[in-house]
């Protein structure tokens, strides 16, 4: 299953998938920004408003923490890491080594969006449409993911790097009490991005026979 050359209607269309194909994952960062604080707040509050939603339930909830802000939540993070080698539930030598290095890494970047789902307002849905009710929380988790997708794929097209990480529930508390966020909004992933200091990682991909198929064609 080969690829051709194909013509789009809309040019861009080409745009988009070009934008799609660059996207990479970069853990070397700096804390430098190419555009405005105010275009990436842009960024992030379209993926809010115009990420679609089963039902329009709308259920995704982000916070964008930049500069010193930003630092603050990988600070919680290695605080939460040093309480498990404290207690024992993480090796010393695994945290020094390999753990706060990566979330140091994470803590030199520009800035951080955190993403949550609010379930609790699914309330009314679920009880509206109760043979479905337990689909609406998967269905709100992957509105959130498409929102993930989206402000990564505007940072890089934008000159960013970035990567994604999930450290709830290891810090969903302290996230929860120094931004005074409601206590229905729950964590899902953390998206780091920054001026990269290095390239990517080789991307490879399984064959796509195995991935995709075409019928009717």
């Amino acid at each position: 299953m080969g690829s051709t050359a194909v013509e789009f209607k809309n040019p861009a269309t080409s745009t988009l998938l070009e934008v799609v194909k660059a996207r990479r994952t970069y853990y070397g960062l700096k804390a430098e920004s190419p555009i405005s604080d105010d275009a990436i707040e842009s960024i992030v509050q379209d993926s809010v408003l115009h990420v679609p939603s089963s039902f329009n339930t709308q259920t995704s909830r982000v916070v964008l923490l930049l500069k010193e802000e930003h630092q603050k939540v990988w600070d919680i993070a290695i605080g939460a890491m040093e309480g498990l080698v404290a207690a024992g539930a993480v090796p010393k030598e695994m945290f020094e080594n390999h753990t706060k290095p990566k979330l140091e890494a994470f803590r030199a970047a520009y800035g951080t969006v955190l993403f949550f789902v609010d379930y609790e307002s699914l309330a009314p849905i679920k009880e509206k449409f109760a043979i479905y009710a337990d689909k609406f929380d998967p269905f709100a988790l992957e509105s959130n993911a498409m929102s993930q997708y989206l402000v990564w794929l505007a940072l890089e097209a934008e000159g960013f790097g970035a990567n994604l990480q999930h450290y709830s529930p290891l810090i969903d508390d302290q996230v929860t009490k120094t931004w005074n966020l409601p206590a229905s909004w729950k964590l899902d992933a953390q998206l780091v991005f920054g001026v990269p200091t290095s390239g990517a990682g080789e991307k490879t991909f399984a064959p796509i026979e195995d991935r995709f198929k075409v019928f009717g064609k």
